[in-house]
């Protein structure tokens, strides 16, 4: 186990940052981005079921997933100096599509070895703003 004695738990605009390169990833199709973001036991709870990394990344395959985002509503929680969740509101327009969908996520980010990464997300769609 880590030392976490003074170390300082990241700010808000430091865990946004991250998650901004989880969604730039899927704006621009790069599966290998995105792998690098999220912990190999990383796990989603999405409208669709559960994935895994793999199968995070595998939505990759064919082409980009997300043509635009906004994120928005922002929240950090604190669990402790290495383990934060992020809960914010996501309005997204997928590749080809003419209406914005949107959902609330909250995603749980840890730092292990020194590196931030994303070990679980949760995806709530909710009506479009």
């Amino acid at each position: 186990m880590e030392n976490t004695e003074n170390k300082t738990a990241p700010t808000l605009d430091e865990i946004l940052t991250l998650e901004k390169k989880v969604w730039t990833a899927l704006v621009e199709g790069n599966a290998e981005a995105d792998r690098a973001l999220l912990s190999p036991d990383f796990l989603g709870v999405y409208p669709t079921g559960f994935a895994n990394r793999d199968d995070h990344v595998g939505q990759f395959a064919d082409a980009p997933t997300m043509a635009r985002f906004e994120l928005s509503e922002t929240k950090l929680r604190v669990l402790s100096p290495d383990i934060v969740l992020l809960s914010y509101r996501a309005d997204y327009q997928r590749p080809d599509a003419a209406e914005w969908e949107a959902m609330l996520i909250s995603s749980l980010w840890e730092r292990r070895l020194g590196v931030w990464i994303n070990s679980f997300s949760q995806d709530t769609p909710t009506e479009a703003k």
